[in-house]
């Protein structure tokens, strides 16, 4: 493969790295490559590929063995034609697999989490999770992290003693960080302004494999700071997020929460709902829990669907019912929703509150006839900064809330948008929950 200049220098380089690229600028590409190099040159080393999920990290970990592979199988070929052309027949199936075995990298067969070559290195591939319990006993020559900028800044905190041994003893301990930028802050951003890295910064617009008319499209569907984050690669200033990622992090307290040992029937349950819509994002669906003596609130459980029908959906909803017994459950009944919020009252009745963006307001605050999506997000943002929330540690609902941004127009009101808010969607439909017995916490 034909490298661009910021990846030969990338494989070229002894020491940690920090890359900061735009969207498919070919970082994965270059980064299972030195992968690659690393674990042939450097015998009896272990090599550790992370991301924040096993999906994201099985990516990576796939392109590497793809690229091992290959060497592999060119080995393998070469030892049986040398061996055809030796004794002049094919080998026995005995023969190939001794010859698989001892002639070419492979010293046993790969598996989805894990590569041992021959010459004693071998690669891991594991999911971070919320704090790097599962990846906790490893100790490591080189590290590398795909997407690092969602890693949870807790997960460090369990990766760094590994990497100490391999730095003093082999002058290893190397770190190789590659994400696509999320906010300002974080164990990713430091590393970018961390002379210790390597500093490696490229844009989609420096990439002669994206088409100029696709990046002038992404311009105008996308808002400016989106642009900038997704395919710039800048760190984006946090003046236009609506929920500052500091207010995000402080009001996520807990890091799970299982049904079964904390469903507790004196609790009201709510849940709020936002249906995909066509060519658009997941189905969302969050669940919140109301403890009735303090009114405090727990957003417990995120769940995202792909898009799929709409009796899918108001399946999933019965479904998620029968489970925790919802008080009410609010849902967008704009657009598709409609038809889905037909079917969810026949049977559940006024237990269903459709919250649209087409409603006339309801806050004796805001001004006649302007749409309730402003007392949504108003109410959500009021209740986290008065703590009257808490909400589980969640990398997709951190993502969703990060991505809702805002602006005033030019005859002063307000606009709410993202490129991801689905999850947010739901989340604030959720927390009107606070609204189901009048209680006064919100819009102050």
């Amino acid at each position: 493969m034909n490298f661009d200049k910021w990846q030969k220098e990338i494989i070229e380089h002894k020491g940690n790295i920090a890359i900061r690229t735009g969207r498919q600028c070919g970082k994965s590409e270059v980064i299972s490559e030195k992968s690659k190099i690393m674990a042939l040159n450097y015998s009896n080393t272990n090599t550790l590929v992370i991301a924040a999920s096993q999906r994201q990290s099985s990516l990576l970990f796939e392109k590497i063995r793809g690229k091992i592979d290959y060497i592999h199988n060119q080995m393998i070929d070469k030892e049986i034609k040398k061996y055809i052309k030796k004794n002049d027949k094919e080998p026995s199936k005995k023969k190939k697999r001794e010859i698989q075995w001892t002639k070419g990298l492979y010293s046993e067969m790969p598996t989805l989490t894990r590569i041992k070559l021959l010459n004693g290195s071998v690669i891991y591939c594991l999911p971070t999770g919320k704090t790097g319990a599962f990846i906790r006993g490893f100790t490591i020559d080189f590290l590398i992290a795909d997407e690092a900028a969602f890693i949870p800044d807790q997960v460090w905190l369990a990766i760094m003693p590994m990497i100490a041994v391999s730095q003093k003893l082999k002058g290893f301990g190397w770190i190789i960080l590659l994400s696509t930028p999320f906010g300002k802050g974080g164990f990713f951003y430091d590393s970018c302004y961390n002379s210790d890295y390597k500093q490696i910064h490229f844009t989609s617009e420096q990439c002669p494999r994206i088409s100029k008319k696709f990046l002038r499209k992404e311009k105008i569907r996308l808002s400016k700071q989106e642009y900038a984050q997704e395919y710039l690669a800048e760190f984006i200033d946090e003046f236009s997020q609506l929920f500052s990622t500091s207010l995000i992090k402080d009001r996520m307290t807990f890091l799970n929460w299982d049904r079964a040992k904390h469903y507790e029937r004196k609790k009201n349950y709510y849940m709020g709902v936002d249906f995909a819509r066509f060519g658009g994002d997941e189905n969302a669906f969050v669940i919140t829990e109301m403890t009735n003596k303090t009114k405090k609130i727990k957003v417990v459980k995120i769940i995202t669907t792909e898009r799929k029908s709409i009796t899918d959906s108001v399946g999933r909803i019965f479904s998620l019912n029968e489970k925790y017994k919802f008080k009410k459950i609010f849902v967008d009944d704009g657009g598709v929703g409609g038809g889905a919020t037909d079917l969810l009252q026949e049977k559940l009745k006024k237990r269903v509150v459709p919250l649209n963006n087409a409603t006339k307001s309801i806050s004796k605050y805001a001004r006649p006839g302007k749409i309730l999506k402003e007392d949504l997000y108003s109410n959500a943002l009021v209740l986290m900064e008065k703590k009257q929330i808490d909400m589980i540690n969640s990398l997709e609902l951190m993502r969703s809330l990060k991505s809702v941004t805002f602006e005033y127009t030019k005859d002063r009101n307000l606009r709410i948008y993202g490129n991801y808010t689905h999850i947010a969607e739901a989340l604030v439909r959720s927390l009107w929950c606070v609204k189901e017995k009048g209680l006064n916490l919100f819009l102050a």
